[in-house]
């Protein structure tokens, strides 16, 4: 039997014990500083449910649970040799919270020295977030979170290896590089086929987002991909995402918003101007949307955004690894729902003015909440960028489509 031993972490906050006390204890404040799932039944012998996007999880139940002092559970993570225990204790302080994590149980030797690891780099990082979500709701997870910077990126498909002469059958093929990004600083071009990220294989959305996890913002790391037949092998430098100052109340926010949308469907009119129902229907490729399916992708991500933000202003946010406004199922029946262009783009801005008056109506204490607040508002601000990807794409349709036959 190997020698138990106890890991210590400790931090404090400037937030009220009774703050702290939900953010271990709701699942929706834990996604948003500690798991991308998580399952809490919040009283003694309730299970507890956890679950990171590279494929960690832990399960166990609640042993202790005094409100605003202390909260204890069994915990038994994947690969772990044996179930541990995990006490916290929040104790209150002038201006805000001490913190002590134990992680009790965990042994020594070559069997434990990989789990060791992950649980002190785990504990070490998801306290240091939840210091900076509770008191600014800036989560590091976005904030450090790097990304590649191409302009879209799908999931490759037989038919496209084939068009493209890819030698393989998993990755994620990019739509371009965003200038001034990492992408373009390593190289990458518009049909390149990531298969590797920092050691990682690349196959699909999850595979790709794991990938990027285990890394923040500036670090370099070796991406292998396709160009063709030909493999190729680069060091990149991963890019920051771009932040916005956030309105401090959700009339200003609504305000904001309402401006961002009239900017990109303004924008939208224009691409589509002259577009006749054949050119809208045409596709790029049997795996490329055409237009109409393009203007029903961005109709769906607003009524996604929707019960996304219900869901949040009530604390009881639905857990989906996998974009729905992506399906194709989906995409095509709302395509197929409306007789040409116009109609999507008229539901898209019937949607749109949707979203506009849920965010004027936010209610005060959900504004105060600044890990749930901050996270919802710097989602959608940054929207116009993603309708500008798409706009590209409809714009690249039409010109395929008046290509001489």
């Amino acid at each position: 039997m190997s020698k138990r031993e106890t890991l210590t972490f400790q931090r404090s906050v400037s937030a009220p014990p009774a703050e702290v006390f939900l953010a271990f204890t709701n699942a929706t404040a834990l996604r948003e500083w500690f798991s991308d799932v998580a399952h809490v039944d919040a009283r003694k012998s309730g299970q507890v449910y956890f679950a990171w996007h590279q494929g960690y999880y832990s399960a166990g139940e609640i042993t202790k649970l005094n409100p605003d002092k202390k909260i204890a559970l069994t915990w038994h993570g994947r690969g772990e040799p044996r179930t541990t225990q995990v006490e916290i204790t929040l104790t209150a302080k002038k201006g805000g919270t001490n913190i002590t994590v134990l992680h009790e149980g965990v042994g020594t030797g070559k069997k434990w020295k990989q789990s060791v690891a992950a649980i002190t780099h785990g504990w070490e990082v998801g306290l240091e977030n939840l210091q900076s979500v509770l008191e600014t709701g800036h989560d590091q997870r976005f904030t450090l979170r790097p990304t590649l910077g191409v302009t879209g990126a799908g999931e490759l498909t037989p038919e496209t290896a084939t068009r493209l002469g890819i030698p393989v059958q998993r990755g994620m093929r990019i739509d371009g590089a965003a200038p001034g990004m990492a992408s373009e600083a390593a190289g990458l071009r518009k049909d390149d086929v990531i298969v590797s990220l920092g050691g990682h294989k690349v196959s699909n959305w999850p595979t790709l987002a794991a990938a990027l996890q285990t890394h923040r913002a500036g670090d370099k790391v070796v991406v292998d991909f396709y160009r063709g037949p030909e493999k190729i092998r680069v060091t990149m430098q991963l890019s920051h995402r771009p932040l916005l100052e956030l309105p401090a109340t959700a009339a200003v926010l609504a305000q904001d918003v309402r401006k961002m949308y009239d900017g990109v469907d303004s924008t939208l009119a224009q691409v589509l101007k002259g577009v006749t129902d054949a050119e809208a229907a045409f596709h790029p490729a049997p795996d490329e949307w055409n237009v109409k399916e393009t203007l029903a992708h961005l109709v769906l991500d607003q009524r996604d955004t929707h019960a996304w933000i219900a869901q949040l202003v009530e604390g009881d946010e639905g857990v989906s690894l996998v974009a729905a406004s992506n399906s194709q199922i989906r995409t095509r029946a709302t395509a197929a729902a409306y007789d040409n262009a116009p109609a999507l783009l008229e539901e898209l801005r019937r949607n749109e003015s949707e979203t506009v008056a849920m965010l004027a109506a936010l209610p005060d204490d959900f504004v105060r909440r600044k890990r749930s607040y901050w996270r919802m508002a710097n989602s959608i601000a940054q929207g116009a960028g993603h309708v500008d990807d798409h706009s590209r794409q409809i714009e690249a349709a039409v010109a395929g489509a008046r290509l001489p036959s």
